[in-house]
C-alpha cells in the first residue's frame, strides 16, 4: 500500500491500520530529511494549503507550518480573529471564498467537534484536521505513536497509561484509537470527574490509582489540566490535583522500572507534571515536537498523492 485510504485525515477513527502504519513508516524518510544540513524538499512545490485556525495555537500551528516549508508547499495563514467571521460569515462561505483562491489543501482547528468532518462533505479539497474542539486531534495521536516506537518498538501488547483530563482532551480520544489499532494496552488515570462515564466500551482500562498505574505501564502520556475548556469545579484545588494525580520524581523513584514520559504541550509544571520529570531522561517532550513536523509532512505529502520525495 503507498497511498491512504481516505482523501481526508479528520480523525484515527477514520483510519485504517494500514494507513497508520503507512504515515509512521513515511515519517521515518521525512525525519532523516529534516535532520539533513539541507532540510526541503520540492515534493509539494505545486500545492497551496490553508491553514484555517479558528483557535489559538502555538505548537500544532508552527509545526505545520514547519512541515509545509519543508515541503516547498505555497502557504496561506487564517486566523478567525482578523477574519469576516468576526463579521458573521459562515465557516462555508469562509472555506469556500479561500477555495476559490485554488487551494489544494485544508489543515484546520476549530473549537466546535465535527467541524472538519462537516467541511469534508462539502468540498473538494483535502483536510486534515488539527483539532476539534473536544473531538479529535489525529496528528498528535500519530506523533505520539511515532515517539513511542522509536522508544519501545512495536506498540503490540505494550502498556500505555494516559494520564489526567480525559474528559476535556482530544488527544486522548485519538490516542485510544490510534494506540488500540496497533495493538497495545489502554489505562486512563485520573480523577472520576475527569474520565467520561463508560468510556471503556472502547477496549481501555480506568484507574483512579496512579502510583499503581505508573508501575503498569511502560508509557505514561500525561495531559494538560484544561482549565479553560471547564466551567464546573472537577477537583478542589490544583494543589490537590498534583497531591494525588501529579508526576513528579518521588513517584518514579519508587518505581521497580524506567517508564518513558510524554506531554502533548504545553505543561502545566508543577501540575500534572513537575520540572524534575519534565526536563529528565525519562521524558521525550522535546522528541515528540520535532516528531511531530516529520508526521505531518507524511499526513500532507500522503495526501498530496506525490508518487516520490
Amino acid at each position: 500500500m503507498s497511498q491512504l485510504s481516505s482523501k481526508h485525515v479528520i480523525g484515527i477513527e477514520h483510519l485504517t491500520v494500514d494507513d497508520i502504519q503507512l504515515i509512521l513508516k513515511t515519517a521515518v524518510q521525512f525525519k532523516e530529511i529534516i535532520n539533513r544540513p539541507i532540510k526541503k524538499v520540492p515534493t509539494l512545490r505545486d500545492i497551496t494549503i490553508a491553514n484555517l485556525f479558528f483557535e489559538n495555537s502555538t505548537r500544532t500551528r508552527i509545526s505545520f507550518e514547519l512541515a509545509q516549508k519543508r515541503l516547498s508547499a505555497d502557504i496561506i495563514n487564517f486566523s478567525s480573529s482578523s477574519s469576516s467571521v468576526k463579521k458573521g460569515e459562515t465557516l462555508l462561505d469562509t472555506v469556500n471564498n479561500i477555495l476559490s483562491m485554488k487551494v489544494d489543501m485544508i489543515v484546520m482547528r476549530h473549537a466546535s467537534p465535527g467541524a472538519a468532518h462537516y467541511l469534508s462533505e462539502r468540498i473538494d479539497a483535502n483536510i486534515v484536521n488539527a483539532g476539534d474542539g473536544t473531538h479529535e486531534h489525529p496528528t498528535q495521536a500519530l506523533l505520539d505513536a511515532y515517539s513511542m516506537q522509536e522508544k519501545i518498538g512495536d506498540l503490540k501488547n505494550k502498556k500505555i497509561a494516559i494520564l489526567g483530563d480525559i474528559m476535556h482532551s482530544r488527544v486522548a480520544l485519538s490516542n485510544i484509537f490510534c494506540l488500540k489499532k496497533l495493538g497495545a494496552e489502554v489505562t486512563l488515570c485520573g480523577p472520576a470527574t475527569l474520565i467520561p462515564k463508560h468510556i471503556e466500551r472502547l477496549g481501555v482500562n480506568v484507574s483512579h490509582n496512579l502510583d499503581e498505574t505508573l508501575q503498569w505501564c511502560d508509557v505514561a502520556n500525561v495531559l494538560r489540566i484544561q482549565l479553560e475548556r471547564q466551567n464546573t469545579k472537577y477537583f478542589p484545588s490544583l494543589r490537590e490535583y498534583a497531591l494525588y494525580f501529579g508526576v513528579n520524581k518521588q513517584r518514579l523513584d519508587k518505581l521497580s522500572k524506567e517508564i518513558i514520559i510524554m506531554h502533548p504541550g504545553p505543561i502545566n509544571r508543577g501540575v500534572e507534571l513537575s520540572s524534575d520529570v519534565a526536563d529528565s531522561e525519562h521524558s521525550i517532550i522535546l522528541e515528540q515536537v520535532e516528531n511531530g513536523v516529520a508526521v505531518r509532512m507524511a499526513v500532507m505529502y500522503l495526501l498530496a498523492n506525490k508518487q516520490q520525495f
